[in-house]
C-alpha cells in the first residue's frame, strides 16, 4: 500500500513522458522495470503521449495514457490517486510543479523529481512536509544528477566511518574528478526562473544564499562560519593525495543544501561539525589556479548575464533550450566520477566514490530517477521508515544504493 491509501491501479506514472528526459525515463522503465510493473505515461497532450508510446515499441503498446495539465488540480488529483509513485520531469518545478507535488502529498502517493531549484524545494517543504507525514507519502526531490551522487556519496561515506567506529564527519568535500556531458536545457531554464523570482525580492535572495535554506530547523543548525559555494581551493587542503587547484562546481549551490538537509533530518548523524562543499577538478598543471579562477568568474558572469535583459537575450540564443538534448550516441559517450573526501573527529581520512557511464544530465539521470521510482514502488518495505519531504539518502538510502550498483554504478567507500 502507498501511504495510508488503498491499493492503486498503477505502480508508476511518468509525468512529462513526451519531453526529452521524460522519454528517456519511460524507455528505461519499460526496459528495466521488473516484470509486472504497471507503468502509465502522463502529460498534457494525448497526441504527444501516444507518439511517445509508439516510439517505445511493442512492450509499451498497452501503457495507459493519463492527460493532466500542470495547473489542473482536479486532473492531477485523479492522476495521483491512480498510482503508487509519480516520477515527474516537468520543470522548471517552480512554474509547473507545485500542484502535482501537493496532490501527491494529499493522496499519500510517493513522488520523485529532478528539481535543482532551492526556492521550489523550500516552498515544497513548507507546504507539504507535515501533510505527507500524515498521509504516509515520501516526497523525494532531486533524484537525478542533482543530487543523488552527492547525497549517496556522503551517505555511504558516513556508513563506512560509522561501521569502523571512526567518529563523525568534519570537513567533507566532493570533487568532480571526471565529467563528460552537457548541461540540460531544463537546468538552464530552472536557473533563469529562480533568477527572475528572486532578483526583486531580497528575502528570497537571502534564503537561496543560506547554506541551510533546506534545513528542517535552521535555528538548530551549527554555526560553522562562512560556507562558500564558489570558492577556489588548493587540492592538498582537501586531501594530501590531490594535485592542482579545484574550481567551483556549478551544481554545488544546490547539492550542498540537500546534503545538509539529509544530515539534519537524521538529527545531525553525520556530525555537528560536518562542513560540506563541492568543487571540480580542472587538472593538475601549474596553470590550474588560473583555470579554476576563470571558472569562478565564468559562473558569476553567467548568473549576472541571465539577470540583465541585454545579455540574457544573447545568452538565450546560445544556451540549450528546455526539451532539447544530445543524440543517443553522444549520451553514451558521457560519464562522471565524483569522489568525496572527509576527515573524521578521530583524525581518520576516508573517501567515497560515485561513478557511472552515460551523460550525467540525461541517460544517467534517467537511470537514477527510474531506480528511485522503482525503489518506492517495489521495495517500500525495505526503505527507511521516514515520510514527508525527504532527500534521496533519507527516503531511499541503501535500497537505492543497491539498485544503482545493479544498474552499473560504482558506489563505494574506504579508509585512506
Amino acid at each position: 500500500m502507498t501511504g495510508t491509501s488503498p491499493a492503486r491501479e498503477l505502480d508508476i506514472i511518468v509525468y512529462g513522458a513526451s519531453g526529452f528526459v521524460g522519454k528517456l525515463l519511460a524507455d528505461y522503465l519499460v526496459k528495466h522495470a521488473p516484470e509486472g510493473t504497471k507503468i502509465g505515461l502522463g502529460g498534457r497532450s494525448l497526441e504527444k503521449l501516444a507518439a511517445t508510446r509508439a516510439d517505445l515499441g511493442t512492450a509499451a503498446a498497452d501503457l495507459p495514457l493519463i492527460i493532466a495539465d500542470a495547473d489542473d488540480a482536479t486532473a492531477l488529483k485523479a492522476l495521483a490517486q491512480r498510482t503508487r509513485v509519480v516520477a515527474t520531469t516537468v520543470g522548471p518545478y517552480a512554474k509547473y510543479g507545485h500542484t502535482l507535488v501537493h496532490e501527491c502529498a494529499s493522496a499519500g502517493t510517493h513522488y520523485v523529481d529532478l528539481t535543482g531549484e532551492v526556492l521550489f524545494h523550500r516552498e515544497s517543504i513548507d507546504a507539504n512536509h507535515e501533510l505527507a507525514v500524515s498521509t504516509g507519502a515520501k516526497i523525494v526531490h532531486s533524484c537525478g544528477f542533482d543530487s543523488i551522487p552527492s547525497d549517496l556519496g556522503v551517505h555511504v561515506l558516513h556508513e563506512k566511518v560509522t561501521a569502523d567506529g571512526a567518529g563523525e564527519l568534519t570537513d567533507t568535500t566532493l570533487v568532480v574528478t571526471a565529467l563528460r556531458g552537457g548541461v540540460s536545457g531544463g537546468t538552464i531554464d530552472s536557473l533563469r526562473n529562480q533568477i527572475d523570482v528572486s532578483k526583486d525580492d531580497a528575502r528570497l535572495r537571502k534564503l537561496a544564499a543560506s547554506p541551510y535554506s533546506l534545513s528542517p530547523d535552521r535555528d538548530r543548525e551549527p554555526d560553522l562560519g562562512r560556507q562558500n559555494d564558489v570558492s577556489v581551493v588548493d587540492g592538498k587542503k582537501i586531501d594530501p593525495s590531490l594535485k592542482g587547484w579545484k574550481a567551483p562546481f556549478v551544481m554545488a549551490s544546490y547539492n550542498t543544501r540537500v546534503v545538509r538537509r539529509s544530515n539534519a533530518l537524521r538529527e545531525w548523524a553525520y556530525g555537528k561539525k560536518f562542513k560540506y562543499s563541492e568543487v571540480m577538478s580542472v587538472g593538475s598543471s601549474v596553470v590550474s589556479p588560473v583555470i579554476a579562477g576563470g571558472v569562478a568568474v565564468g559562473l558569476g558572469a553567467l548568473v549576472a548575464g541571465l539577470a540583465l535583459p541585454p545579455t540574457r537575450f544573447l545568452l538565450d540564443k546560445v544556451l540549450p533550450a528546455p526539451g532539447e538534448g544530445p543524440s543517443e550516441s553522444t549520451q553514451k559517450k558521457g560519464h562522471f566520477t565524483l569522489d568525496v573526501f572527509t576527515t573524521t573527529t578521530t583524525g581518520a581520512r576516508y573517501t567515497s566514490r560515485v561513478k557511472a557511464k552515460g551523460d550525467p544530465g540525461y541517460s544517467a539521470t534517467a537511470v537514477m530517477l527510474g531506480e528511485s521510482a522503482l525503489s518506492l514502488a517495489k521495495d517500500h518495505k525495505d526503505l527507511p521508515p521516514a515520510t514527508g519531504v525527504l532527500t534521496p539518502a533519507t527516503a531511499l538510502g541503501d535500497v537505492l544504493v543497491e539498485r544503482l550498483r545493479a544498474a552499473g554504478f560504482e558506489i563505494s567507500a574506504r579508509k585512506l
